[in-house]
């Protein structure tokens, strides 16, 4: 584990970085040029990924591991995107191993957070340094395969009881099925709910679709959060506009527009063919035409959720 004084040397390095956006070539990213959209102080990324070699995959991971998506790697599409603070989140890659991650925000510092995969018998002890360090969150992913198999409600269940009473939330990945079907599952969790990836919802049903009713409704109760991340993953009608998965972004944004987060899921571990993050970061001035709402959803809401003074 990580210590204390790694950590905070990590943070004085993150405090002096540059924040201005700037032209170059980002490994896992398509295109040199940075957004149009300039990012306010503070923007956060509140979605990617770190794979390092020199920490082992997990023995159940049958995908790789993706190259060149380092923490020095991601530090080169801050610069791009002009981003200052990022929430790291653990991939299936991995499994419950955290070590990289973990490494990562010491390597990071104050200005990141972390989402952990955790085994059902991990002691408090060892939540309790993950939290000194920066971690916020748990993912329970019902969609790629698992150390343990396949995730169950009772799972996730389990997992919402054991970290509630250090304020972390849980972050689903589902698919836009089984969150119609597990709604009622969703809105009794004691701790605020994290719906990644625009809920997954098939097109064309979009809007239309039962799990996007379901997330709307999760919304409107006021203990649900999710992320505007991987519009490319249910497109029809693709870049660089993704017509369809936009609507989706845009009626959570009028939903709850104090819930809504942005992520770029860099290195896009599902995609062969990998999106230019600046395209996907400009999508947002088409979603939230208005510069308070983005910066609610790139500064405010991450500094509530994840804890970022």
């Amino acid at each position: 584990m990580v210590n204390r004084r790694q950590f905070l040397a990590g943070s004085l390095l993150a405090c002096t970085a540059a924040r201005s956006a700037i032209a170059q070539s980002i490994p896992n990213s398509a295109g040199d040029q940075p957004p149009r959209l300039k990012a306010p102080a503070l923007a956060c990324d509140s979605h990617h990924h770190i794979y390092d070699a020199r920490f082992p995959v997990s023995p159940h991971w049958r995908g790789g591991r993706p190259d060149g998506a380092t923490v020095a790697d991601y530090r080169r599409l801050m610069a791009k995107l002009g981003i200052a603070r990022n929430v790291v989140v653990q991939p299936s890659t991995y499994g419950s191993d955290n070590r990289c991650l973990l490494d990562a925000l010491t390597q990071f510092g104050a200005q990141a957070r972390g989402i952990v995969v955790i085994d059902d018998d991990v002691e408090l002890a060892q939540l309790k340094e993950m939290d000194q360090l920066g971690v916020r969150g748990v993912r329970v992913n019902f969609l790629s395969p698992q150390s343990w198999g396949i995730t169950t409600v009772d799972r996730l269940l389990r997992t919402a009881k054991r970290i509630a009473p250090l304020g972390w939330h849980v972050q689903v990945l589902m698919s836009g099925a089984q969150i119609a079907e597990h709604e009622a599952v969703l809105a009794g969790l004691p701790t605020p709910v994290v719906i990644d990836h625009l809920g997954r919802i098939p097109q064309p049903q979009g809007l239309d679709h039962p799990g996007a009713q379901a997330i709307l409704r999760l919304l409107a109760r006021g203990n649900t959060w999710i992320k505007l991340s991987e519009p490319y993953a249910d497109t029809l009608q693709g870049p660089p506009g993704y017509p369809d998965t936009s609507l989706l972004a845009r009626a959570y944004l009028q939903a709850a527009p104090q819930r809504t987060l942005w992520g770029s899921d860099w290195p896009h571990p599902t995609e062969k063919i990998k999106p230019d993050d600046a395209v996907l970061f400009d999508l947002l001035a088409a979603w939230a035409p208005d510069p308070a709402l983005r910066h609610q959803v790139l500064v405010s809401n991450p500094a509530s959720l994840f804890g970022f003074s």
